[in-house]
């Protein structure tokens, strides 16, 4: 990557315990991204991290489902859900971002997953599709027009957050090789598939 523009901002999506390897929801090789993403993040001078925050209990937790197992889908009143095992609970180790990240450049963390009625995969909206985080309009009233993704999960997180960026009319690339994806059942290639499809430029 070349340095980065006053336009660009970085948004790293999630590099936290619960999603690298030994964690709740761990992802593939999750902590091996962790060098790359600090790599990047030093050419670029703005820098947006997420995490995901979850209550105890929360609606998207399989054990807040009695006779229900993590990775099930069911339906909530915002659509399907599937149900993950309780990770990135609020305080806790598996919610705090990887030690080895080092962006301490960074200015601003975006919270999500704090209602506990509802899941937010997207850095942008959450999973009801209506409910706004704020970020579009942070970005937009800072100037900001081009949008670089990375961190985890590829086919989840990053990827809502990417098609996001496009619909809330930023031009947003993906960095690949600074992302780990779950890839269950073949979600991989289709996130990527789509992503293309929606005009997020891949790298």
């Amino acid at each position: 990557m070349h340095q980065a523009s006053e336009r660009d901002v970085l948004l790293v999506v999630d590099v936290q315990n619960d999603f690298c390897p030994g964690g709740a929801l761990a992802v593939p090789e999750g902590d091996a991204i962790v060098p790359v993403i600090n790599r990047l993040g030093r050419d670029f001078a703005h820098v947006v991290l997420t995490q995901d925050w979850h209550p105890p209990g929360h609606s998207s937790f399989a054990s807040a489902h009695p006779g229900h197992e993590p990775f099930e889908t069911i339906e909530l009143s915002y659509g399907t859900q599937i149900l993950w095992p309780d990770h990135c609970v609020q305080g806790t180790a598996g919610a705090a971002f990887h030690p080895r990240l080092d962006l301490s450049h960074a200015e601003l963390v975006v919270r999500k997953g704090f209602r506990s009625a509802i899941d937010s995969y997207s850095a942008f909206r959450e999973n009801d599709r209506k409910t706004p985080t704020g970020l579009t309009g942070y970005l937009r009233e800072r100037g900001f027009e081009r949008v670089t993704l990375c961190g985890i999960a590829t086919d989840v997180c990053v990827f809502y957050s990417a098609l996001d960026a496009v619909a809330a009319g930023f031009a947003a690339t993906l960095v690949l090789k600074a992302s780990a994806g779950l890839d269950h059942e073949g979600s991989l290639g289709r996130a990527l598939e789509d992503m293309r499809a929606a005009g997020v430029r891949l790298v």
